[in-house]
């Protein structure tokens, strides 16, 4: 029965990624005019970027790019799409342990992926923060 509900989270996760990879992910992609951007790369050599349009403290727009593996993209798009519609502040409060425990990564593969995903949205928001 383990086996069976193991292989069932499996494929559950798998359905994401390919999901996340899909062209027509909304979120993938770089913007020509964002107001705040970042790009960090990991210990595993993928690089994450994201973008940001931000009105009156809220996140209008939110783009991730990379070029890494299917978990580095499944964390972007899962982080990108908490952020959108958010506060700025309130997106602070979006996790690395929260992204990992959604499944929308694999456990422990995908752990250094979410935490690449969640600093550079972070990196991106203080980028917007001490803007002059």
């Amino acid at each position: 029965m383990g086996e069976k509900l193991a292989a069932t989270k499996l494929l559950e996760i798998l359905r994401l990624m390919m999901h996340a990879m899909k062209i027509d992910d909304q979120f993938f992609g770089r913007m020509n005019d964002p107001v705040a951007a970042s790009s960090l790369t990991g210990p595993c050599g993928d690089t994450m970027e994201f973008y940001l349009v931000a009105r009156d403290d809220v996140l209008e727009d939110v783009k991730y790019f990379t070029k890494g593996c299917g978990n580095t993209r499944a964390c972007g798009h899962a982080v990108a799409r908490r952020a959108q519609g958010r506060k700025i502040t309130d997106a602070l409060s979006i996790s690395a342990g929260e992204i990992i425990r959604s499944g929308e990564c694999e456990p422990a593969a995908g752990r250094h992926c979410a935490i690449l995903a969640v600093s550079a949205l972070y990196r991106a928001i203080a980028d917007y923060l001490l803007a002059p």
